[in-house]
Formats: C-alpha cells, sequence, structure tokens
C-alpha cells in the first residue's frame, strides 16, 4: 500500500466533497434545509464547521484505505467511478433512506439527499481513483 499516495488521494477526496457539499447542500438545498429548523443548524451557525471538516476528512482517509485495499489494478478513473457507485450506493440507502426514516424531514429533502449523497460518493470516489496509485510493482491478480 503506498500511504503517501493514499494520503493524498484522501486530502483530495477531501476537498472534492467539501466543493460539492458547498455547492449541493450549502447552496442548492439550503431552502430545503430552513424549512426544517427543528432538525438542522441555521445556515449562519458555522461554528461546527471544523468539526464537519474533520468528519469529511475521516470518511475520505477511510474511503481511500478500503480503495487501496480493494485496488484491481484497472486504472484509476474506471475503478474509481465503480468504487464511487458502490459508496453512493451504500450512502443513499443508509444515509439517505434511512435518514428520511429517522429525521422529521420531507420526503423531498429526502429524496434530494439520497440522490445527493450518491453523487457526491461517486465523485469522492473518482477524485480517488485518480489519485492513488499503489506502490511500484504491486498488482494484484483478479479472477474474472
Amino acid at each position: 500500500m503506498n500511504v503517501s499516495r493514499l494520503a493524498l488521494a484522501a486530502v483530495a477526496a477531501t476537498i472534492a466533497d467539501m466543493a460539492y457539499g458547498f455547492a449541493v447542500y450549502g447552496n442548492a438545498l439550503t431552502n430545503q434545509f430552513a424549512e426544517h429548523p427543528g432538525v438542522y443548524r441555521p445556515a449562519a451557525d458555522t461554528s461546527y464547521m471544523p468539526f464537519l471538516m474533520l468528519g469529511v476528512f475521516v470518511a475520505s482517509l477511510a474511503a481511500s484505505y478500503m480503495y487501496a485495499k480493494g485496488y484491481e489494478g484497472r486504472g484509476g478513473l474506471g475503478e474509481g467511478l465503480r468504487f464511487g457507485a458502490v459508496l453512493g450506493l451504500f450512502a443513499l440507502g443508509y444515509a439517505g433512506i434511512v435518514n428520511y426514516a429517522v429525521l422529521n424531514i420531507s420526503s423531498t429533502l429526502g429524496m434530494c439527499m439520497a440522490c445527493a449523497a450518491f453523487v457526491e460518493w461517486l465523485l469522492v470516489g473518482t477524485v480517488i481513483g485518480l489519485v492513488y496509485k499503489p506502490a511500484t510493482g504491486v498488482r494484484r491478480s483478479v479472477a474474472v
């Protein structure tokens, strides 16, 4: 496992995720979040932003590690897209659908969050796939 590339992939994934999160959750879905003031903090309250950034980095580091452990040597873009799609399905189901069932939010917001989570992790997986490179000479054989 290439630890320096793993760390670089996690940092790149964090940056991509934060940019996506700002665009989608921080702007496109702001009005929907505002309709649920008992569930979400006001947009002006950024006092917890360091925790958000830490959480994104920890998740990106874990995702980068999972990618590295499952790396099959097929090339960054394709493998990253496949990995991101699997993570996206996980996030769609667990973060999107489960949160809709547990949180007191509208079905519209639940559906938007599930879809946004899928695209988010598709992006993150792709970035990890493009950045992470295995240690020289390491290639796993893949059974077809």
